[in-house]
């Protein structure tokens, strides 16, 4: 019962939900656009490869790295004078955190963000940059935001949810305005889905202007809290495991926020490895989703049509998109493992890397065993680790 009171945010009810309207997304469009970057929407080079004219929303080059600045700027311009001498408080794994902080130092708004333990360090970094009191509580967004709703209540901050509250959500939805005006005859948007904010805002903008518009939500299968939600008519919480969309790992999507897809970690991995290698762009895996869900041939209805995937953040922790692009290669056989015996005489792995090289791979990683080879004591065991083939390089 004490959860449930601290929990509570007037502005996310769920038995008074808000709904934003085409004309709060349109406001917001006016009221931003002088602290946002209008991203561009280019055509991507995997066009040809998976048979529909794929288009590419570039959300992730906002100044801290994400489309979540968009809502963040709306909801600290609309504040009460009062609430922006007090300042504000969210919870956030990092992106929404960032644009907070980031924005909030530009409109001298004073900012504490809480981020659970296992936020990326580089984000917890940026929010300090920006000036945000940084606290890191919890082990997963469920905890960070108990404890930021409970310092909200004790020392009379604004809570500004990240992804359901109804200023949020509208500021999100601009995204949805530019890709009308870049891509006027789009016929599918594939939307990044964590609490469903920018889901909302999107597919309020588009459908309004453009009713047949087809709007996919995307969603790690490692956090399927809007599938749970549409399974079971209401927003449920669902248990987070640890996933590559570490943005998209919110555990109950917004009560103001509510055809879902589900994609699983390799075909993420493989989607940062093509965004990369196809288009030179780095991209978190919250950000590759929809992209992920084309390669894994999710959305065969969409062959020969005009798609938008919403690139939303480019956020990702440098050691984590080098497991990334090793398991993307894995993933699609470019990298193999195998162990195999020679002869340990002088020259025996010497005639084994000649063969390797003479059919065009390169060799990653060669451990050699001899302690536990069984039978011949002249012959080692040879494991050949991230065999990479060269022409694919």
């Amino acid at each position: 019962m004490v959860f449930q009171t601290i929990e509570f945010d007037p502005m996310c009810d769920k038995e008074n939900p808000q709904k934003i309207t085409f004309e709060d997304v349109s406001a917001a469009s006016f009221r931003i656009q002088s602290g946002i970057v209008k991203t561009p929407c280019v055509k991507s080079h995997m066009s040809t490869i998976f048979g529909m004219d794929i288009y590419l929303k570039n959300d992730f080059l906002q100044h801290t790295g994400s489309f979540k600045e968009r809502g963040a700027r709306n909801a600290l311009l609309l504040l009460p004078k009062e609430a922006k001498v007090r300042g504000v408080i969210s919870a956030s794994l990092g992106n929404h955190s960032q644009g907070l902080s980031y924005h909030a130092n530009l409109l001298n708004v004073p900012t504490t963000v809480v981020m659970p333990n296992v936020a990326p360090i580089m984000k917890i970094q940026k929010c300090q940059s920006y000036g945000a009191n940084v606290i890191v509580h919890g082990d997963d967004m469920k905890e960070a935001k108990f404890h930021a709703m409970s310092l909200a209540k004790e020392r009379g901050l604004t809570y500004i949810n990240g992804y359901d509250h109804p200023h949020i959500m509208a500021g999100q939805g601009t995204v949805g305005l530019e890709i009308i005006e870049q891509v006027p005859d789009v016929d599918a948007v594939l939307v990044p889905v964590g609490g469903g904010g920018l889901l909302a805002g999107v597919a309020t903008a588009i459908k309004h202007l453009k009713p047949n518009v087809l709007i996919y939500g995307v969603e790690t299968e490692k956090c399927p809290s809007m599938r749970e939600a549409m399974e079971h008519k209401q927003p449920v919480s669902v248990n987070i495991r640890s996933t590559l969309a570490d943005g998209l790992a919110v555990p109950t999507v917004g009560y103001n926020a509510f055809v879902t897809i589900t994609v699983n970690e390799d075909w993420l991995a493989r989607a940062i490895l093509r965004l990369v290698e196809q288009e030179k762009y780095v991209v978190e895996g919250g950000g590759a989703v929809g992209v992920a869900a084309i390669m894994a041939g999710l959305v065969p209805e969409l062959a020969g049509k005009k798609v938008v995937c919403i690139l939303s953040g480019g956020n990702i922790d440098t050691t984590i998109l080098g497991r990334c692009l090793e398991r993307g290669l894995a993933a699609e056989q470019r990298l193999v493992k195998f162990k195999v015996t020679v002869s340990d005489r002088p020259g025996g792995i010497a005639e084994l890397c000649k063969l390797i090289s003479s059919i065009g791979v390169s060799i990653k990683d060669i451990m050699q065993e001899r302690a536990w080879v069984q039978g011949d004591i002249f012959s080692v065991m040879v494991t050949m680790h991230k065999l990479t083939t060269i022409h694919e390089v």
